[in-house]
C-alpha cells in the first residue's frame, strides 16, 4: 500500500475501504485501512486469495487465530469480521505493527485483535485453531515445523506468497509434517494453500 490512496474495492465477502471514506451499503464485510505504509491492501493476488480461502474455514467464528507476518493486519481484520474469537497479529517490522494497530483502531476491533512486533517466539507458548501466513517461501519452508507445531490438531494453516515454481516443494514439505491440502487458489504468479493439520 505504501501510503498511497486507493479506492474502495471488493474481494469475495469483503469491501476494502480507505480511511475517511463512507462505508458502502453493499452487504459486504467492511475492512477500513489507514494510510500508514505496510504490505497488504488486498489488491495483491496473494492477499486477495487469502481473503477468499479464509471464508472456507469451517467454524472460524470460534477460532483463536495467528496472523504471522501480518503487515497492515488485513487478514487479522478479515478474520475478526468473520467473527473469530481472538487474533494475534505478529510482524517483525515495527512500522507494520504500527500500521496494524492503526487499522485495528479504525475498525474498532481492539477487543478481538492484538498486534505484536516480534517473531514466532513471541507466541510459541500458544496453539491456534488457524494460522495465517502470507509471507515469503524462504520463510514458509524453513519455519514449516514451527508453524505446524503451533497449530492445534485439526486446525487450519493458510499459506500464501508461494511462487508457482515452488508450489510442489511447499506441499511436499508440509505433507511430510502430516498436513493435508484442503483447498488452493492458483493465481498468475503465486499459489495459496489451505492446509489441515490432522
Amino acid at each position: 500500500m505504501s501510503g498511497r490512496i486507493f479506492k474502495s474495492f471488493t474481494v469475495g465477502q469483503f469491501t476494502i475501504i480507505p480511511a475517511g471514506d463512507d462505508l458502502p451499503n453493499d452487504g459486504k464485510l467492511p475492512i477500513i485501512l489507514g494510510k500508514k505504509g505496510a504490505f497488504g491492501s488486498g489488491e495483491h493476488e496473494t492477499t486477495a486469495s487469502c481473503l477468499e480461502l479464509m471464508t472456507l474455514i469451517p467454524d472460524i467464528c470460534n477460532h483463536e487465530i495467528l496472523d504471522f507476518g501480518s503487515g497492515t493486519g488485513i487478514l487479522a481484520l478479515a478474520a475478526a469480521r468473520l467473527g473469530a474469537k481472538s487474533i494475534v497479529a505478529v510482524d517483525l517490522d515495527q512500522a507494520a505493527t504500527d500500521s496494524c494497530n492503526e487499522n485495528i483502531r479504525l475498525n474498532k476491533l481492539e477487543a478481538q485483535i492484538c498486534a505484536v512486533c516480534g517473531d514466532l517466539s513471541a507466541v510459541f507458548d500458544q496453539q491456534f485453531d488457524t494460522v495465517l501466513a502470507n509471507i515469503y517461501i524462504d520463510i514458509l519452508i524453513p519455519m514449516a515445523e514451527q508453524l505446524v507445531e503451533i497449530t492445534k490438531s485439526g486446525g487450519y494453516i493458510l499459506l500464501s506468497g508461494i511462487p508457482l515454481q515452488d508450489k510442489f516443494d511447499l506441499v511436499q514439505c508440509y505433507s511430510r509434517l502430516g498436513c493435508v491440502v484442503k483447498d488452493s487458489s492458483i493465481g498468475e504468479d503465486f499459489v495459496t494453500y489451505l492446509l489441515v493439520r490432522p
